[in-house]
């Protein structure tokens, strides 16, 4: 039996709104919104607990992108450095609130496809279902040069970079095609442990060392650290922000998250224990970073403490870096399977076409990925780029959105001084949102402009050393 046809049938359809998923849900507190009810030799996917969400969401955000931090603070200043990642923090916090509030309010979400179809309707669907998967797969591919640069530093260039993304890629795929999150979260706790390990050795290394080994080892020398970086430009700024949204831009997938845990209750239990986990680290890295090395950041920041630290970091934060890349691959093809089989059997049974389809999306993103990590020259920017228009619209701009179209109509009746707050903090997320996408956009245009100039931007498929290790 194919996928069924009251699915076909409503593929066009609001199947959303149906309402027959609720009052189901109502009369069987077993039964699944998406996934139905679970029955015996199936895949259980509601089988997360909070602890091990609580590590999937942190190993969705956390990965090397947290020793960008320092040059956010070298850029701005170290007063605005460190507010920039605080309101962040607090307003992807409040994104990240809002998408358990949504779930709660349309318990037939699982990713951003329904999200959008809720909003927008078909079009809204068919955007989102484009967006969100695309979203991953930049990450992906961003996991996949950072994977190359992690061996060509460990083995100092042993082979052509080509042939570390083609590993990454094998290896995602493996772990990727575990089809649950619950299973998924194992890998995760090795994966977070790994990252955190590694920073760890970077942050202490740099603070005992003498100088970094990009500043001059013989006479006086000076960092150049500041509160306030007066030399700045405004898009010098604006890519710090951009910087900062991307690097908590892992809230989309809260979604998937919440959608496979066994008790959703304690699902605000897990983000504020993510993010103030998340925000910490990245104010701890960026700050004893920046102070001792200032204006002599390595690229990337793990070379600051020398090429024996940097090899040992990378070498520890290699299972973190494939860990990153699996989720991402995870969530963006999942959407894309629950959409295909949603209210087919399939979509639980151990069958050739649950098998074919998961598989097959997997797969499918993993190529995509490979492809646009090497075949596009400027990727680093590009990704930047893609960051800051759909990592922006989706863990801001989209989650303003959500709110105001679940309260909006409340406008009438509460005229409380805190629903007010919320309506005005609900605009201020969409229209700061909108600007940094536009500002953005604009330094990540600059970059690559800034990147041909200079020569840096190397061909497609390039064999050459990425990891600065000579």
């Amino acid at each position: 039996m194919g996928i069924s046809s009251d699915y076909e049938k409503d593929a066009t359809a609001a199947y959303v709104t149906d309402a027959s998923y609720r009052s189901e849900s109502d009369q069987d507190p077993e039964y699944d919104a998406v996934f139905g009810k679970h029955e015996e030799g199936q895949v259980d996917y509601k089988s997360v607990g909070w602890i091990k969400a609580t590590v999937i969401m942190l190993k969705t955000i956390i990965a090397l992108g947290v020793l960008a931090m320092p040059t956010v603070l070298s850029a701005t200043g170290g007063v605005p450095g460190a507010l920039i990642i605080v309101v962040i923090g607090l307003l992807t916090t409040w994104s990240g609130h809002v998408v358990g509030q949504f779930k709660r309010n349309h318990p037939e979400v699982y990713s951003m496809d329904t999200v959008g179809e809720i909003l927008a309707g078909r079009w809204g669907r068919e955007l989102f279902s484009i967006a969100y998967p695309l979203f991953m797969i930049f990450l992906a591919g961003s996991g996949f040069v950072a994977i190359s640069i992690a061996f060509n530093a460990i083995t100092t260039h042993a082979t052509c970079t080509v042939v570390w993304v083609v590993i990454a890629a094998v290896g995602t795929f493996a772990l990727a095609s575990i089809q649950t999150l619950n299973k998924v979260g194992i890998v995760s706790w090795i994966g977070f442990v790994s990252v955190m390990a590694a920073i760890m050795i970077i942050t202490v290394a740099v603070g005992i060392q003498d100088r970094p080994v990009t500043a001059p080892q013989v006479g006086p020398w000076d960092k150049n650290i500041a509160a306030f970086n007066s030399e700045g430009t405004f898009l010098g700024g604006m890519a710090a922000v951009s910087t900062v949204v991307f690097s908590y831009s892992g809230t989309p997938a809260f979604f998937n998250v919440i959608g496979e845990m066994r008790e959703p209750k304690f699902y605000n239990r897990s983000l504020y224990i993510c993010q103030t986990v998340v925000t910490a680290t990245y104010l701890t890295i960026g700050i004893v970073v920046y102070y001792y090395c200032g204006q002599y950041l390595a690229n990337p920041a793990l070379g600051s403490a020398g090429v024996m630290v940097k090899k040992i970091a990378y070498g520890i934060a290699l299972p973190g870096l494939f860990v990153s890349v699996t989720i991402y691959t995870h969530v963006g093809a999942k959407m894309i399977f629950v959409r295909l089989l949603r209210g087919s059997e399939h979509l639980k049974a151990h069958s050739f076409v649950h098998w074919a389809v998961w598989l097959g999306t997997v797969a499918g993103c993993v190529t995509i990925s490979f492809i646009l990590a090497e075949s596009i020259p400027f990727f680093g920017a590009l990704t930047s780029l893609i960051g800051a228009t759909l990592g922006t619209f989706m863990c801001m701009v989209s989650n303003g959105w959500m709110w105001l179209h679940d309260n909006w109509s409340k406008r009438h009746t509460n005229k409380t001084l805190y629903f007010r707050s919320l309506v005005a903090l609900n605009v201020f997320l969409i229209v700061a949102g909108i600007f940094i996408m536009v500002a953005g956009s604009v330094a990540a245009g600059k970059a690559i402009q800034d990147g041909y100039a200079s020569g840096t931007i190397t061909s497609s498929f390039s064999c050459a050393d990425n990891s600065g290790s000579t």
